[in-house]
């Protein structure tokens, strides 16, 4: 049975994938047991595990708010902890999965291609800009350009004036099973549409609000590549 190591192990997204069957064995590392600042707590537990795959979830995510406010802990965390990760991958030659987002792209044009150039409208965007450019260098790796979200929606109020691929965390979870043998960048999510209509389904009292700025109207992503995948 081959291995899975987890960092951010105690997450959101990590409480998700524990309740997910798979053949693997997922070994999920909280931040007291792998600290992704320390090399040497990472390489510690790569010793003990030996795990094939690791999916680096640990980061620093949201408020939005805190990358502009605490930028020395966004770049502690999503840049300099990244790019621990892929040393200690390298060095045992490990598969690294890297979770990016769709927030790279510029948020103009929208329908991005992984091919596409990037430009992140928000530190959000550049922290794990920076943490994608470590990861990039590294052969064995996949990165997974996201639009990831928690069920239930957690807003009462939803932008329907700006277009995503707003996915649930455990719709994306038997895709993310689907790809893991890919490499280099996969855009992943559900169909382009607002975030409202994308929210409403769940939520008939869900209030409609426009963007005003706060985020581009066009940060969807071309999924043909996800969806090559898919139906082989």
């Amino acid at each position: 049975m081959k291995k899975i190591l987890i960092t951010g192990g105690d997450g959101r997204f990590a409480s998700e994938l524990k309740k997910f069957k798979t053949n693997y064995r997922i070994i999920f590392c909280k931040k007291k047991d792998l600290n992704i600042c320390s090399p040497k707590s990472i390489k510690r537990n790569l010793d003990k595990f030996n795990p094939d795959y690791v999916f680096h979830l640990a980061g620093l995510s949201r408020p939005m708010k805190i990358h502009d406010l605490d930028i020395i802990k966004s770049i502690k965390l999503n840049i300099i902890g990244t790019c621990n990760v892929v040393n200690e991958c390298y060095k045992k030659n490990i598969k690294l999965v890297y979770f990016s987002s769709n927030y790279l792209y510029p948020g103009t044009k929208g329908n991005y291609k992984e091919t596409d150039p990037v430009l992140p409208w928000n530190n959000y965007g550049w922290s794990k800009l920076g943490g994608e450019s470590a990861v990039q260098m590294y052969k064995n790796s996949l990165i997974l350009r996201c639009a990831l979200t928690e069920f239930p929606f957690k807003h009462k109020k939803a932008f329907s004036d700006v277009k995503s691929n707003f996915i649930y965390h455990k719709d994306f979870i038997p895709l993310l099973f689907k790809v893991i043998s890919k490499k280099g960048i996969i855009n992943i999510g559900n169909k382009t549409e607002t975030i409202f209509n994308f929210a409403k389904k769940e939520d008939k009292n869900l209030l409609k609000i426009k963007s005003r700025g706060a985020m581009p109207n066009r940060v969807d992503m071309d999924l043909k590549k996800l969806l090559s995948i898919i139906k082989k």
